[in-house]
């Protein structure tokens, strides 16, 4: 058939200069298109793998695990870590906006370390590792009340069930230990484990830890009570067999795979655990330097963990609600803490894992200034959301210093806040995340730790 019979003639060739005149603006869209393919796969969220092998972080990072210890009740920062001498000279007044009369803090402070950090008397011991802390004195919240505070702190809503800082951590970067759960909590409400809408297997393991546990008490059913190792070995075998089939010949089931993945890690941590949670392996000179108690047996539990390659460990502190008798109180709560944070630190250090190892320490929100009615010794500090503090040590973290201030009475902080939407965003960043793209879609929506908040504060990363 001739070209004069088709429907859809041939046209002429193009020469060179018609075809960059009608190809130009394309080629230029093309190579648009191509930046900006390239730009938005630069700010893409980060799909991780649903497994607990170890990864490395996308940015770099000194931090490779965490010891959160959660001072539960709320310290008051005017007594422990935010010294307010100014509050003297409105001692027995009533300030406006606030009931009762100003209470200036009965404890002295102290320029401690080669940074000069501010440490209440309350803390001897610490005061000895003032060059390891970072001290944010500007921490500040909405919420003044515990249970919504604490949520918030541990899972980045009040009101949302969402997943625990833990599961996030442990959802980036796996886990080095593969005969111990990745994520380990020491005490403490459930919504400081959850792992909410991530899978399962990065819910934190609840560990009943106390000084002379037994360990089938420590982590109910670590043993079996029907059958030996070597019956145990022989029924997961069977059961991975049969799922390899089921795969093969059905369909893959991610579920199947994580509830015989559970299983494997139960049948080691029969061993694995039982070394582990064991402190009498320790030296009586370590044992001493955490001193007595149930939280120092837990803060040196901690380290042991760490060091088999556990990725977050959760330990509850609490007893700061400190309404009355504050001045009391707080001495006991404070002394429980003082010595095995402080031999946490000094035992991290030398071992050559405080550099690897991020401790956080600290409540849900700080205490009023005032106290209700005359002082005395029954008085003591109501909740306060607007300014609070936290210590951190290791990790990649600037010590020996202060971060941000609070006015003279500690009730507003006045320079460089850090919300608690902050304070998550630098420890995924000391991890090596950035935390806007550490995300988990959910109900078709992709989630994140600081939901749409969060600056790092980079002041104090070293």
């Amino acid at each position: 058939m001739s070209h004069e019979n088709c429907s859809h003639r041939l046209a002429p060739p193009l020469t060179r200069k018609e075809f960059l005149k009608l190809t130009g603006m394309s080629l230029g869209a093309l190579a648009l298109g191509t930046l900006l393919t390239d730009a938005f796969a630069a700010d893409a969220p980060l799909v991780m793998p649903l497994d607990l092998l170890p990864r490395l972080p996308p940015l770099p990072a000194k931090a490779k695990h965490v010891i959160h210890i959660f001072a539960g009740g709320a310290p008051s920062h005017i007594d422990t870590f935010d010294a307010k001498p100014a509050m003297e000279r409105l001692r027995d007044q009533t300030v406006g906006g606030m009931s009762g009369v100003i209470w200036p803090s009965p404890f002295k402070f102290e320029a401690c370390g080669k940074g000069g950090v501010q440490i209440s008397e309350l803390f001897p011991r610490l005061r000895t590792v003032a060059d390891e802390l970072c001290v944010i004195r500007s921490m500040n919240s909405e919420i003044p009340a515990h249970g919504p505070a604490s949520k918030l702190l541990h899972t980045g809503s009040a009101i949302l069930t969402k997943p625990c800082l833990g599961s996030w951590v442990l959802y980036g970067l796996g886990t080095e230990s593969q005969n111990l759960p990745g994520f380990v909590s020491l005490g403490g409400a459930p919504e400081a484990r959850q792992a909410a809408f991530l899978p399962s297997i990065y819910q934190g393991s609840q560990a009943n830890f106390r000084a002379g546990a037994a360990m089938n008490k420590v982590l109910p059913n670590l043993t079996s009570e029907f059958s030996g190792l070597d019956v145990q070995r022989a029924q997961l075998d069977l059961a991975r067999t049969l799922d390899e089939h089921h795969g093969k010949t059905v369909q893959g089931d991610e579920q199947l795979e994580a509830r015989i993945g559970s299983f494997e890690l139960a049948f080691r941590m029969q061993t694995a655990a039982t070394d582990a949670f064991d402190i009498t392996k320790e030296s009586e000179a370590t044992r001493a330097a955490y001193g007595k108690g149930d939280l120092a047996a837990r803060i040196l539990c901690a380290r042991r963990l760490v060091e088999r390659g556990v990725r977050f460990v959760q330990i509850d502190a609490g007893g700061w609600d400190h309404h009355t008798n504050l001045t009391a109180s707080i001495r006991k709560t404070a002394d429980s803490i003082d010595q095995p944070a402080a031999a946490l630190i000094n035992d991290l250090k030398a071992r050559g894992l405080l550099d690897e190892t991020l401790v956080i320490w600290g409540g849900e929100f700080g205490r009023t200034p005032n106290t209700p009615g005359r002082v005395s010794e029954a008085s003591g500090r109501d909740h306060w959301s607007n300014a609070f503090c936290c210590w951190l040590a290791g990790g990649g973290v600037r010590g020996g210093m202060m971060h941000g201030e609070t006015d003279d009475l500690g009730r507003e902080v006045v320079k460089d806040p850090v919300h608690i939407h902050d304070l998550h965003a630098t420890i995924l960043r000391l991890l090596g995340f950035d935390h806007t793209k550490l995300t988990y879609r959910y109900n078709g929506r992709d989630f994140r730790l600081t939901d749409n908040f969060g600056q790092i504060v980079n002041q104090i990363i070293a």
